[in-house]
């Protein structure tokens, strides 16, 4: 039987959409503000935006899905305020962000969130250098971890820098086995765009 044009349409429109409903193309080379805030990027190539966000100054981008690979931004998160959404202030508070914090506390602040919202005691910072962020002095740092029930370990990588007391911050995370590797020049080619 011969594929008549309407169901090669709608076909075609299937594969194009989105995985799931609320995420975006976000195409190359055009400058994009994010996590609803002044921090903007203009990736060199496409990515997808998921709908679900971490925190209510973050979003997360992904190439071929948040479990193969997560881009996410921290925009402007000010003093008092939490990477994450809360999941239980009362027994399990998230660390917040500090108005007296300095750049080097920075990976400490990921890896006690980390700890607390995906209750995992595994969890290092490898490296910590200095590095130009946004046009400001700031830090880059990678670090390991491994989520609850899973035997994959992950990798990430991040740069931060505090500006006028908010924090501004763009992580990426893969599984260490491949997935980093493959993609974590695509985080740091749009990292290098980045603008506040």
């Amino acid at each position: 039987m011969k594929p008549t044009l309407p169901l090669l349409a709608v076909a075609f429109a299937l594969v194009a959409a989105p995985v799931s409903a609320g995420n975006t193309l976000i195409p190359a080379g055009r400058r994009v503000a994010v996590a609803k805030s002044t921090l903007t990027v203009a990736p060199p190539s496409e990515w997808n935006k998921l709908g679900a966000r971490p925190g209510r100054n973050s979003e997360t981008w992904t190439i071929d899905g948040d479990a193969l690979n997560d881009l996410t931004f921290y925009g402007g998160i000010p003093a008092g305020k939490t990477l994450f959404r809360e999941v239980d202030r009362k027994n399990r508070p998230l660390p917040k962000v500090s108005a007296t914090m300095l750049v080097t506390d920075i990976p400490a602040l990921v890896e006690n969130s980390y700890r607390v919202a995906l209750n995992t005691p595994l969890f290092t910072v490898d490296t910590l250098e200095p590095a130009l962020f946004a046009g400001r002095q700031g830090v880059r740092f990678t670090y390991s971890f491994t989520r609850p029930g899973e035997d994959l370990p992950r990798k990430g990588e991040a740069r931060a820098a505090l500006v006028g007391g908010k924090l501004y911050m763009i992580t990426f995370e893969a599984p260490r086995l491949h997935f980093f590797d493959r993609s974590v020049e695509a985080f740091r080619k749009v990292a290098d765009t980045a603008k506040v």
